[in-house]
Order: structure tokens, then sequence, then C-alpha cells
């Protein structure tokens, strides 16, 4: 899809200048990983971001999230932020940012 190709383009400048990152190619797109672990993907032109799960709900509460549901089931912990939460480059980078706190709080993977 042409949006998740524009929106991997605008992730892919703002995370690939911090330590740790790489990319993989998982669920049929791109996924974005900081020391082997998952941070933030795209889903049908919107952003998928990975948070504390303990915070699940505060950030459903936050304006254009959504529960993350792939195959029917919602993942704790994920959300993913609508097109309209992520239309500037600062809010990108915002919801990026707080990704990459988290992933960078776990565990580094090989």
């Amino acid at each position: 899809m042409a949006s998740d190709e524009v929106l991997t383009d605008r992730i892919r400048l703002i995370l690939s200048r911090q330590a740790g990152y790489s990319e993989r190619k998982m669920f049929g797109s791109v996924c974005f990983m900081i020391n082997g672990n998952m941070c933030a993907g795209t889903w049908n032109g919107s952003l998928i971001v990975r948070l504390d799960k303990r915070e699940h709900h505060k950030t459903l509460a936050e304006p254009h999230t959504a529960p993350a549901d792939m195959n029917g089931q919602t993942m704790k912990g994920w959300a993913l932020v609508e097109p309209a939460g992520i239309e500037s480059n600062d809010k990108l980078a915002a919801w990026l940012a707080r990704a990459v706190e988290f992933a960078g709080s776990l565990p580094a993977k090989k």
C-alpha cells in the first residue's frame, strides 16, 4: 500500500539515527527494531507503536489511537495511531520517541 510506503520512509528518517536501530520484514511490512526489540511499524496507513502494557488504557484514551488488532486479537502494549495523529513530522517523532524509550528499556536481543 502506497500510504504505508510513505509512512515507512518517514519513520526510517526519524529512527535510523537511533542507537540499536534495525529493520526486519514482518507481517507483510517493515518492522522497526531497537536493540532487537520490536518498536514500531505500519498498518494500512497507520502507525503501530509498542508501549508499556501497564499504560495500555491511558494510551488508548489519547486522540487518534485505537487498539492494535491483528487477526482479531487486541495486542496489549501496542497502539494503532491513525493518520490524523501522525500528520506532522513532530507528531510522528513524538510517538516514535515513546516507542524507542520503551523498546530501549527492554533487554537487548541478539
